[in-house]
């Protein structure tokens, strides 16, 4: 009888055990939907951006941030019907900007990999990272059969000096410099005739050297930028998503990688 009476009991804790379970996992899900709601009410998008990573996001003369990444932050707050507030970060601080509710998106060349997925949500890609070779506008190249007798810059042991290596043609002079800075300069002084380089850090020689005529020539690897969306916000991500999507099929996508790399957003991944 007695043995019969405590199972009753732990039977009754139990219940009640998962009762307790079951509304905090409720509460906790219904705060996790507030960012939307949050943003429409306040009137405030607050947008996580880079500032050191040109043509995505940098300091223009008038010390205000601008780039693509920017660019892109305003028009998902103008279609949203709200003011953007942007938070400067550093790489290592975007995915702590959304976890800490700073900021309510992360628009900062941010890459989706599992390891990420497990702490954040992303919405759709927005624009291209690449790594891709460039070179004069005057010198025409249409694939990398062109490249049989020039001369390409790389940074040694780079992502694009693998990839470089993968689709080189035989009469390639692959010249190797110890990092970006030694082969930009190789590039600038003309050492070599192209350059192998990621696209922020092309982004930001062709900025800082526009007398070189310098241009996207050949896709070496793609990499899109996700927007980043704080852990289990899928109203803010769906509505994201909804406006990525419109930017796509009105080209607005296209309009800002043209304006800030050089060339079309493509067709991005969801």
């Amino acid at each position: 009888m007695k043995l019969v009476q405590l199972n009753k009991r732990h039977f009754s804790l139990a219940l009640a055990c998962a009762a307790m379970l079951t509304a905090t996992a409720t509460a906790t899900a219904a705060q996790a939907q507030t960012a939307l709601d949050d943003v429409l009410k306040s009137k405030v998008l607050k947008v996580a951006v880079q500032t050191d990573s040109a043509p995505y996001g940098f300091v223009g003369t008038d010390l205000k941030p601008i780039g693509l990444d920017i660019d892109m932050a305003n028009y998902i707050g103008k279609k949203l019907g709200v003011a953007v507030e942007l938070v400067p970060v550093v790489s290592a601080s975007r995915i702590p900007a959304l976890q800490t509710r700073k900021a309510d998106l992360v628009i900062a060349t941010l890459g989706k990999n599992p390891d990420r997925e497990k702490v954040i949500d992303f919405a759709s890609a927005y624009s291209p990272f690449f790594q891709a070779v460039f070179g004069p506008k005057n010198i025409p190249v249409k694939s990398f059969a062109d490249l049989a007798g020039k001369s390409v810059g790389v940074t040694r042991g780079a992502m694009e000096d693998q990839e470089l290596g993968k689709v080189a043609p035989a009469g390639v002079d692959t010249k190797r410099f110890e990092d970006n800075n030694a082969t930009i300069a190789a590039f600038v002084s003309g050492q070599v005739q192209f350059v192998a380089l990621g696209a922020s850090v092309a982004g930001n020689m062709m900025t800082k050297n526009p007398q070189l005529s310098s241009e996207y020539k050949l896709l070496l690897k793609e990499s899109p930028n996700f927007i980043g969306v704080a852990k289990g916000e899928d109203k803010l991500k769906a509505k994201v998503n909804d406006i990525v999507a419109e930017a796509k099929k009105t080209g607005e996508l296209d309009a800002l990688a043209k304006k800030w790399l050089g060339r079309p957003a493509g067709d991005l991944p969801i």
